[in-house]
């Protein structure tokens, strides 16, 4: 059978499967041909009958199957469907039987299938990797959304668990993986191998027996996994190489091995990744007070790979640059990166993979739960130094609100009707702005009871699947509060909250008046869009004689609200910067809090200085007030000392040279004022690190040669262009600190030429170059201002460059101002090819964002508009809406405030 012959296709309202009957457990054997590029297996499904039935239907794509044949334990028959039918937009097979199976009883379905190993990305697929000059390759899966019906048959559905039996078939010189750890491994002797079931006899009796190992043929089985969704499912085979450590649980005192496998030549730069998962294991177990429940952990690391990682129970995959570090020269955000990756994924082991949510419209209880423990609250105690509760602001916060500030936002818990649409929600909504509004939970409630009601909601629906109220229900026990009366509107599709509120503050002669409002970064919405009243946590911080006192109980709940205060005194809303919305004060407020906040943290906190600064900068974006006013608060914190501070001022200032590129005379004096900002830091730190320093101290330098750099700043420019020539000179990289690799790179093939280009472009062409140098390479070929290189560039994209590496080779055409518009015209010429490389991937939606985001005049926004108007987008409608709405905000931002930066800016530069 093949799956060519469409039937009725399926509407959104019949996507999901019929549960006439239930899957209980799979027997999945699969025979992996890498010489071949192909795949093929049996899979045995028992059954639970629920109501009488005489069509089983089930999920399938890409695959070829055949003998499909069902045994009713009841009748004690085999039925053979010769003819089934297809749903190719549904990826459904749909068999037929003459005797109905009765309801209550058992059946098992059997069902042969093959497939080819593309570089897809998804399903069971193959990546490759050189070695010794010849590529070789290996296979993994990516199952999650809607994936594993591209490996073998099945209900297709995070519901729908099961246990599952894998068997793989290989070459006696790989290795096999997966969720569970082998039970036994023996080479293929039809003499000696026992084959019990007869719908394996046929894939059996089809293996060679030669003497030489790539004629034989081995079986590896491994034990049965507990209860879990098919997105989960794991399996891989190569030629891998591993290291080993293990953990001991602090709960049961039993001691797991974990490993991490990868290809033989990156294997050296896995083993910060391996220790990472042992420091965080016992952790996660002794705050949910739950044990891992599998008998071993593995990570996969793989060269081509469409997300950052997966959260496959007991064999998490991820990309090299995902889980791989040369300790000798890697900088502290290349740790960072791996640290947080590998901990979010092993938050997954319990969010997403013991405990599972119902269907897709809550990928939020899997994906939120894991940004905030995975990424805050376990690295938070692992790494206090890096004050990643801060850090969160920035990477998480600031960037779901400015998603959620368009009216093509979607809310945190989202319909879900078709895989498209499913595809489309792995973003900053599902990750960054559902861990933000669980961020601000815990914060109300105390972390301590938060966490508590946590493991309460994990403890309660154990290898279960779940739904929001379970969650509510968990945190509402441990902590009496009545968690769905604040929580619903941030978080129900029913309300269908969408966006998040500003808070305006007017002060009055006895306090304040505060009124809340949906925010929109296109400026004050419109009634129809202003309907929703939130429960706001206001956190209201009010001093006197530097005593701070923060009042966590006064919440929002209506549309204003007066509260009583001295205004004579500093105060400020959302304290901590944990409040999911933004705060508008007055002109004079505004610089009143950065004054204070200047003084350091007798009263504003770190967290309070980094809101302040995306606050305004942002509400001056949607016109609420001035750029002017933004930049005068820069101008006031210019001696601040933390790194996290300078973070958001470096990140505010370049979104506003990125938005006025084009006019030159503006982007020349916000690199001046940069410059001033950036360049005194450089002096007072210096160009060298030390190992006894402060991470605070390391990155703070990191940063500020990165902006004076970018800003032109003669003196360091010259400095970093010197060491990147000894190193072409020399082929040591030794003096360049690890930390300023990327900025050293880019900045000398930025500011050379045809020489320059060649050394960035064969250091990515280096299957040994650790993964953050790869990428360095990448954005520094982009940097080019080199026509002829600019357009070598293009070609290598489409002839050369790994699938999953385009993503940044668009964004670093999108850093060169040179190439912004070239590049969505390469993208147009292209989009076929491109679209057919990323068919049915998370990534293309971050393409298209990327290529069109940055072009601000109409003329651009029309075109854009005209090139997708008879294209397919429904795989990624949800990122071109929000695309096109901030092209139409950044023009009316530009077209509004461009007097007003200029004037400001040569004020600037006369009081200097």
């Amino acid at each position: 059978m093949t799956t060519g012959l469409a039937s009725t296709p399926t509407d959104s309202a019949d996507f999901r499967l019929p549960l006439d009957v239930k899957p209980t457990h799979y027997d999945v054997t699969i025979k992996t041909d890498l010489e071949n590029s192909i795949f093929e297996g049996v899979v045995k499904i028992d059954l639970d009958v629920k109501n009488e039935t005489s069509t089983i239907v089930f999920n399938s794509a890409d695959l070829k199957l055949n003998d499909a044949a069902l045994y009713s334990d009841q009748l004690k028959i085999k039925q053979v469907d010769p003819s089934p039918s297809f749903d190719d937009k549904a990826e459904r097979c749909i068999l037929s039987f003459s005797t109905p199976v009765p309801a209550g009883s058992k059946a098992t379905l059997s069902i042969g299938f093959s497939g080819e190993l593309t570089g897809a990305m998804m399903g069971y697929y193959k990546s490759s990797f050189e070695q010794d000059g010849t590529k070789k390759y290996y296979t993994l899966t990516q199952f999650e959304p809607t994936a594993a019906r591209r490996a073998f048959p099945c209900w297709d559905e995070p519901l729908l668990k099961a246990t599952f039996a894998v068997t793989m078939i290989s070459h006696p010189d790989t290795v096999n993986l997966s969720n569970m750890p082998i039970t036994s491994e023996e080479i293929y002797q039809p003499q000696t191998t026992k084959v019990e079931d007869p719908s394996l006899e046929a894939l059996f009796s089809a293996l060679t027996t030669q003497d030489s190992p790539e004629a034989q043929w081995k079986i590896s089985k491994f034990q049965t996994t507990p209860p879990m969704s098919t997105y989960l499912v794991a399996y891989a085979n190569g030629r891998f190489a591993h290291l080993e450590s293990s953990y001991k649980s602090p709960l049961s005192g039993k001691t797991r091995p974990l490993r991490i496998y990868s290809t033989p030549d990156v294997i050296h730069q896995a083993q910060y990744a391996l220790d990472i998962k042992a420091k965080v294991l016992p952790i996660y177990e002794e705050i949910f007070d739950i044990e891992y429940p599998l008998p071993k952990l593995d990570t996969l690391v793989a060269h081509d790979f469409d997300a950052g990682a997966m959260e496959n129970w007991g064999l998490i995959t991820g990309r090299t640059s995902a889980f791989l570090l040369d300790p000798k020269t890697a900088d502290v955000a290349a740790k960072k990166r791996v640290t947080v990756f590998q901990s979010h994924e092993i938050a997954h082991m319990w969010f997403g993979d013991i405990t599972t949510m119902e269907w897709w419209d809550y990928l939020y209880l899997n994906e939120g739960f894991a940004t905030l423990m995975g990424e805050v609250i376990i690295v938070g105690i692992v790494y206090p130094e890096w004050k990643v509760d801060s850090s969160f602001i920035s990477e998480h916060l600031n960037d779901a609100l400015d998603l959620d500030a368009k009216l093509s936002s979607h809310p945190i818990e989202v319909h879900c009707p078709d895989a498209n649409q499913i595809n489309q929600i792995f973003d900053s909504l599902s990750y960054a702005k559902a861990g933000s509004v669980l961020r601000m939970l815990s914060n109300f409630v105390g972390e301590e009871r938060f966490l508590k009601g946590v493991s309460i909601y994990l403890k309660k629906h154990l290898y279960g699947n779940t739904v929001t109220k379970d969650l509510w229900q968990g945190i509402s026990e441990s902590t009496g509060v009545d968690v769905p009366r604040i929580m619903d509107n941030w978080i129900s599709k029913a309300s269908m909250t969408i966006g998040f509120p500003v808070i305006t503050v007017t002060e009055g002669k006895n306090g304040i008046h505060v009124r809340q409002d949906r925010f929109l970064e296109s400026g004050p919405a419109e009634e129809k869009d202003n309907e929703t009243i939130w429960n706001v946590p206001l956190a209201l911080l009010t001093a006197t004689n530097d005593k701070v006192n923060i009042d966590k109980s006064v919440v929002l709940d209506t549309r204003e609200k007066t509260l009583a205060i001295d205004t004579s005194k500093p105060f400020k809303l959302n304290a901590g910067t944990y409040g999911v919305y933004r705060v508008l004060y007055s002109d004079e407020r505004f610089a009143a809090i950065a004054k204070e906040a200047a003084k350091g943290d007798t009263v504003f906190s770190l967290n309070d200085r980094i809101g302040l600064v995306h606050d305004i900068m942002t509400l001056s974006k949607a016109g609420f007030c001035k750029v002017s006013s933004a930049l005068t608060i820069v101008d006031i914190l210019h001696d601040e000392t933390e790194f996290l501070v300078w973070d958001s001022i470096a990140r505010n200032i370049t979104t506003l040279v990125s938005t006025w590129w084009e006019h030159e005379v503006i982007v020349n004096d916000l690199n001046v004022f940069r410059r001033e900002l950036f360049a005194p830091i450089v002096k007072r730190l210096g160009y060298e690190y030390s190992p006894s320093e402060s991470v605070d101290i390391s990155q703070l330098r990191t940063r500020a040669i990165g902006q004076a750099a970018v800003a032109g700043d003669p003196a360091v420019v010259e400095e970093l262009k010197t060491w990147f020539a000894e190193y072409m000179r020399t082929q040591d990289d030794s003096a360049i600190p690890g930390d300023l690799f990327r900025t050293t790179i880019l900045t000398a093939v930025k500011h050379g030429g045809r020489e320059e280009y060649e050394f960035a472009k064969a250091l990515y062409e280096n299957p040994t170059t650790p993964p953050s140098r790869s990428i360095s390479a990448i954005v520094a070929m982009c940097a080019s201002q080199d026509e002829a290189c600019i357009e070598d560039t293009y070609t290598y994209i489409m002839s050369k460059a790994r699938t999953q590496d385009i993503i940044y080779f668009i964004n670093g055409f999108q850093t060169n101002f040179r190439t912004r518009r070239s590049c969505a015209q390469f993208f147009q010429d292209n989009y076929v090819e491109l679209a057919k490389r990323f068919e049915g991937n998370f990534s293309f939606k971050y393409i298209v964002s990327a290529t069109f985001e940055n072009l601000t005049k109409e003329e651009d926004y029309q075109r854009t508009v005209d090139f997708f108007k008879d294209k397919d987008i429904s795989r990624y409608n949800l990122a071109l809406s929000q695309t096109l709405e901030s092209l139409r905000a950044s023009r009316a931002w530009i077209e509004r405030s461009t007097t007003d930066i200029a004037e400001w800016l040569g004020k600037w530069k006369g009081d200097r």
